[in-house]
């Protein structure tokens, strides 16, 4: 659902949370699952890739990190869905970029300072293109300071990460479950550290325009 101004619809959190495993190993999925790392989180359409990553934002703010937002002007998240998620909306400075590697370098300047833990860059509704040099740059900060650098993109499962250095694929969908709450998936495609193939899942309330 697409919000005026090119806001765009986020779920909120919902009980009972349920996590879905296919991989020999549990799914660990937050802010320590992401931290030291370059991650994406994509997807084609109406999907659940900015519910997720609001919903890493609200875990990294109730542990005590700092996040920021970096978006562009064309595409964001509609503000009363994410307060409404559990995200504290003075505690998120959102920067707007011109374009990827602007968002890239303004990412990188926020995680560089030490000040910030999580840092989100919806690339949604521009061309998602980070140049590697500037992907190497974002690596080191992360890991540095033990950051998580998260991308939102817009992509079909067959096309290709941002780039080498992104450590996390993930495609994300979403589908109803029932009385208002839809079901969000994230399905590795590429995970450097625990290998590809596995699936979490979380149920979330819709806004009131997706009921």
């Amino acid at each position: 659902m697409t919000r005026p101004a090119a806001q765009v619809a986020i779920l909120s959190a919902s009980s009972p949370r349920q996590s879905i495993c296919h991989a020999p190993s549990p799914v660990r999925w937050g802010f320590e699952a992401f931290a030291g790392r370059l991650s994406e989180l994509s997807g084609v359409g109406s999907t659940a890739r900015l519910s997720l990553a609001i919903g890493l934002v609200c875990e990294a703010q109730r542990t005590g990190e700092t996040a920021a937002w970096v978006t562009n002007r064309r595409s964001t998240f509609f503000p009363p869905d994410a307060a409404k998620s559990g995200a504290d909306l003075v505690r998120l400075p959102v920067v707007f970029a011109p374009d990827a590697p602007a968002a890239a370098r303004a990412a990188w300047r926020l995680i560089q300072s030490g000040g910030f833990g999580l840092v989100v860059l919806d690339l949604v509704g521009s061309d998602a293109a980070v140049p590697i040099p500037l992907q190497s740059r974002l690596t080191g900060a992360a890991q540095a300071h033990r950051a998580a650098v998260v991308f939102v993109t817009e992509k079909a499962a067959d096309r290709a990460s941002l780039g080498s250095l992104v450590s996390l694929r993930c495609e994300t969908h979403r589908e109803a479950a029932g009385a208002g709450r839809f079901l969000c998936t994230a399905r590795a495609l590429k995970d450097k550290r625990r290998g590809p193939g596995w699936t979490y899942a979380e149920v979330r309330c819709g806004p009131a325009g997706l009921r």
